[in-house]
C-alpha cells in the first residue's frame, strides 16, 4: 500500500476516525492490527518476519532484565543479535554472497528465487536496537507485548523508516492510551500533520516521479544517449532520491502527528551541506545516527586517535553502502562516501588556515552556497554507482558523460524528446524552486516546512497549503496512463 495511492487515501481516515472513538484502552491494539493490515498488502507471508523479529527482541530485554551476570547479558544480546541478522542475510545477502563467493572460485552460481521482504532493513534495525539499548541500560524493557509490537511496526515508519528509537517512541505509544479526545483533536498538530503530508506528496508526486522519467530512459538505455542526456541523469537521480526518499520520511511524520506522535526528523537541507560531513548529518539522519551510536562508537569512536577514528569511519560507510543493497555498487558507494569523509578530516586543519588567511565568512550565503554546490556536485558523483546496475554501467556513464559532446541537443529542442516535454519541464522546473525556497527556509530558520508555517499568520499558511495541494493534484504524477512508482527505499 503505497502512501501515493488511492488505497492509502482510504485507509488513512478510517484508521484515524476509528482511533477517535473506539475506548482508550484499544487505541494499541487497533493500530497494531492496522499497522499488520498495511504491511500484509505488500506480501502476507512476511508478517512471519516481522512478528519472529519482534517476539526475539522482545523476549532478550526481558531476559537482559533477570540477568546479572554480564557473560549471559552478552549472549542474550549476541544470540538476538545473530537471529534477526541472520534472517537478514538470508533474505537480502544470501544470493549476493554466495554469487561473489563463486564467481571467485571460478564456478557458476544460480540464484535462488528469494523474496526481499519490504522494509526488512528497517525494522531489524528498529528491533535490534532497543535490545542494545536495554543491555546498555538505557531504557527499562517493555513489558506490555502489545505496546512493544507497535513500537517495531508502527506503519507510518515501518517500511522506511525513520528508524527510531525506543526512548523516543515507546514513551509516545503508551501515551496514546492516556490521551483524551480533545488531545487527539489537538487543530494545531492536526495542521501540521497535514501540511506535512501534502508537502511530502508534492515531493513524491511532482518532483521525483517525474524527474524519474528522464532517469530511468537514461540508464535503461545508455547507448542511446550523449553528454547532455547523462549530465540530466548526474544531476536528476541526485534530485529524484531526495524528494522520493524525503517524500517518505515526511509523510510519515505528518501521518503519525495526528496520533500526537513525533517521529525523528530524518533530512534537514542536505543539498545545502557545507562539506560531506555536513551532508551526513543532514541526509538519512535515522540512519547514519543508528550507525554511530551502535557501530562507530562500539568500534571506538574518536577515542582512540586520528588514525583508528578514520579506520573507524571507512568501516561504517561500507556497512551503511551493504545496508542499502546486495551489490558491489553499493559497497563501493559506501566506501567512497567512507574515503571522502576521510581525506576531510586529514585535509581539515588545511582547510580552516586557509579560510582563516582569507577572513572566509562562513554565515555568508554565497559562502555557503558555493560550498553546497561543490558538495552536490560529489554526492551527486557518488550517487551514479549506487544507481547503476554494475561497474560496467557506471563507467559507461561517466565515459560518455565525458566523451559523447552533443552540448548544441541543450538549445534544439532535443532535450524536450528524453522523457518531458517542455510543459513537463516548465512544471519540474517551477517544483524544483519551491523545493529550493523551503529548504532554504530550513537552512536559515532551522525549522521544517510545517513547522515554519505553523508560525506564520493562519491566511498566509491556508493560502500556502491549498495552492501546495491543487498543484500537487493538478501537476502530480499519478492516475491513468501513468506507472505508480514505489519509494526507491522500499527495496532497502
Amino acid at each position: 500500500m503505497l502512501f501515493n495511492s488511492l488505497d492509502f487515501l482510504i485507509f488513512f481516515p478510517i484508521v484515524f476516525l476509528v482511533f477517535l472513538v473506539i475506548p482508550k484502552r484499544l487505541r494499541q491494539i487497533w493500530l497494531l492490527g492496522c499497522s499488520y493490515f498495511f504491511y500484509m498488502c505488500w506480501d502476507y507471508r512476511c508478517i512471519v518476519l516481522i512478528l519472529f523479529s519482534t517476539v526475539a527482541t522482545y523476549v532478550s530485554g526481558l531476559l537482559l532484565e533477570k540477568q546479572a551476570s554480564e557473560a549471559k547479558k552478552k549472549l542474550i544480546v549476541a544470540t538476538c543479535l545473530l537471529s534477526n541478522f541472520g534472517i537478514l542475510f538470508v533474505f537480502k545477502y544470501f544470493n549476493f554472497v554466495a554469487g561473489s563467493v563463486m564467481r571467485v572460485a571460478g564456478r557458476g552460481f544460480d540464484p535462488f528465487n528469494i523474496i526481499l521482504p519490504v522494509g526488512i532493513s528497517f525494522y531489524t534495525f528498529q528491533a535490534v536496537g532497543y535490545t542494545i539499548d536495554c543491555y546498555r541500560g538505557k531504557i527499562a524493557p517493555e513489558r506490555n507485548f502489545i505496546r512493544y509490537a507497535l513500537f517495531v511496526s508502527f506503519f507510518p515508519q515501518l517500511v522506511t523508516g525513520p528508524i527510531e528509537r525506543s526512548g523516543n517512541l515507546l514513551g509516545q505509544i503508551d501515551n496514546l492510551s492516556k490521551m483524551s479526545r480533545r488531545d487527539i483533536l489537538d487543530i494545531r498538530r492536526i495542521q501540521e500533520g497535514f501540511i506535512l503530508m501534502t508537502w511530502g506528496m508534492f515531493l513524491k508526486l511532482v518532483i521525483a516521479d517525474r524527474v524519474a522519467v528522464i532517469v530511468d530512459n537514461v540508464y535503461d538505455n545508455v547507448y542511446m544517449y550523449g553528454s547532455v542526456g547523462f549530465l540530466m541523469a548526474f544531476f536528476g537521480f541526485g534530485l529524484q532520491i531526495y524528494c522520493d526518499f524525503a517524500s517518505y520520511s515526511t509523510i510519515a511524520i505528518g501521518a503519525a502527528r495526528f496520533f500526537n506522535i513525533t517521529l525523528m526528523e530524518n533530512f534537514d537541507a542536505p543539498y545545502f551541506a557545507t562539506s560531506v560531513t555536513d551532508f551526513w548529518r543532514r541526509w538519512h539522519i535515522s540512519l547514519s545516527s543508528w550507525f554511530r551510536d551502535y557501530l562507530y562508537i562500539p568500534l571506538g569512536g574518536n577515542r582512540n586517535g586520528k588514525a583508528r577514528k578514520l579506520l573507524n569511519l571507512l568501516i561504517v560507510f561500507t556497512c551503511s553502502g551493504l545496508w542499502h543493497g546486495a551489490n558491489w555498487t553499493f559497497v563501493f558507494w559506501g566506501a567512497m562516501h567512507g574515503v571522502l569523509l576521510v581525506i576531510e578530516n586529514l585535509l581539515k586543519p588545511w582547510i580552516r588556515r586557509i579560510d582563516e588567511y582569507m577572513g572566509v565568512n562562513k554565515k555568508n550565503v554565497g559562502f555557503m552556497l558555493c560550498r553546497a554546490a561543490v558538495v552536490t556536485l560529489i554526492a551527486d558523483a557518488a550517487w551514479v554507482f549506487f544507481r547503476a546496475d554494475s561497474f560496467g554501467q557506471a563507467y559507461t556513464f561517466f565515459y560518455r558523460l565525458f566523451t559523447r559532446g552533443d552540448w548544441w541537443k541543450l538549445f534544439d529542442g532535443t532535450i524536450y524528446t528524453y522523457g518531458l516535454d517542455i510543459t513537463e519541464m516548465w512544471i519540474l522546473a517551477i517544483g524544483m524552486m519551491i523545493l529550493v525556497v523551503v529548504d532554504f527556509i530550513r537552512v536559515r530558520k532551522g525549522l521544517h516546512f510545517g513547522k515554519y508555517l505553523m508560525g506564520e499568520y493562519a491566511v498566509f499558511r491556508v493560502v500556502v497549503v491549498v495552492a501546495l495541494l491543487i498543484f500537487t493534484i493538478v501537476f502530480g504524477q499519478y492516475g491513468p496512463g501513468f506507472d505508480s512508482k514505489e519509494f526507491i527505499y522500499f527495496q532497502f
